[in-house]
């Protein structure tokens, strides 16, 4: 084969390269990493999720090897990476970026040990767990609680927007863990006197079309939902709230880094972090089902400055004051 032609078949294909030498076998133990977005735009996350195998004693390279599997922004996807994933018969897979992933890891094995990282939706009410202290069988992992925090964003949308009466909201139906927070973000805007407005998104040209509509439904204010395909395309959603002058608040720090305007939520990267600690803990011989899922106990209220001058508003002082991060 020709270098430009090995080369063009390197560029398309989905391969996980051997972290050794030529000739060398795979370093053993060998873990699954299986994600919804891309290696692109997960760096900082991979990094989190490294340092907690390292603080457990295990360093990519030298005696662990990560298989690494990415959907791209593609749910439909995760359930084939799982299924690669598992019939390589890796000792533990990482299963994060969305309840999807982790529900695609489950079907995919029962004999696995899955350790899931993600933010929309209830791990016992998906039937990932039994319950949080006690997961029981293969399953244990990192709960975000991004979406029992919506209600909490809804109201800060509120304080930003009073004069807001119907709150449009960004939903990817694509994620069964976003669709199961509706009613409860419904029943919180009822309880303040708001309506709320579901607008569906699954792709980028969704997104596109998703801002279309708003425009030509004279949105007033915009909450975007949890969920991993939004995280990976944060820059197009931010960029289009602040062509149309629309106010919108997010659920994670990263969103108001890249022009978003207010943020609430816990920090992606330490739940990746815990997550590689929990990672390591199951290769020494933890039992996936005796370890609680975790929850964040630390939240961060972020605000960028340039995006409140650029929409035209004045943020409560009340609200500033409470920001734990103002990006300027």
């Amino acid at each position: 084969m020709r270098r430009r032609e090995f080369i063009t078949a390197l560029g398309g294909a989905a391969v996980a390269w051997p972290l050794t030498g030529r000739g060398q076998q795979p370093i053993q133990p060998a873990i699954g990493f299986l994600n919804i977005a891309s290696p692109e735009t997960w760096e900082t996350y991979v990094a989190g999720f490294r340092q907690g195998l390292a603080q457990t004693g295990f360093i990519e390279g030298a005696n662990l090897g990560i298989e690494y599997r990415w959907a791209r922004g593609q749910y439909d996807r995760l359930s084939a990476l799982a299924v690669e994933l598992a019939d390589r018969k890796v000792a533990v897979i990482a299963a994060n970026g969305g309840s999807r992933a982790a529900l695609a890891a489950k079907s995919a094995t029962s004999a696995i040990p899955i350790v899931f990282t993600f933010g929309d939706g209830d791990p016992v009410q998906h039937g990932l767990v039994e319950s949080m202290n006690r997961p029981g069988g293969n399953v244990t992992g990192i709960s975000m609680i991004a979406g029992a925090l919506e209600p909490k964003r809804l109201e800060l949308l509120h304080e930003i927007v009073p004069s807001a009466t119907i709150i449009h909201m960004l939903v990817n139906p694509n994620n069964a863990g976003a669709v199961q927070d509706i009613p409860e973000v419904a029943l919180a805007a009822r309880g303040i006197g708001l309506r709320l407005q579901v607008i569906p998104a699954g792709t980028e040209a969704d997104i596109d079309a998703a801002f279309v509509k708003l425009v030509r439904e004279k949105a007033q204010a915009l909450l975007v939902m949890a969920d991993g395909f939004f995280t990976l395309q944060r820059k197009q959603i931010a960029a289009l709230a602040a062509h149309h002058a629309l106010p919108a608040v997010y659920p994670w720090r990263e969103h108001v880094v890249d022009g978003g305007l207010v943020s609430y939520g816990s920090s992606i990267r330490e739940a990746y972090r815990q997550s590689g600690i929990y990672v390591g803990q199951i290769l020494k011989g933890a039992k996936t089902g005796e370890l609680p899922v975790q929850q964040p106990s630390k939240f961060e209220l972020v605000v960028n400055l340039k995006t409140v001058k650029t929409l035209g508003l004045e943020l409560p002082t009340s609200l500033l004051l409470r920001a734990d991060e103002v990006i300027e």
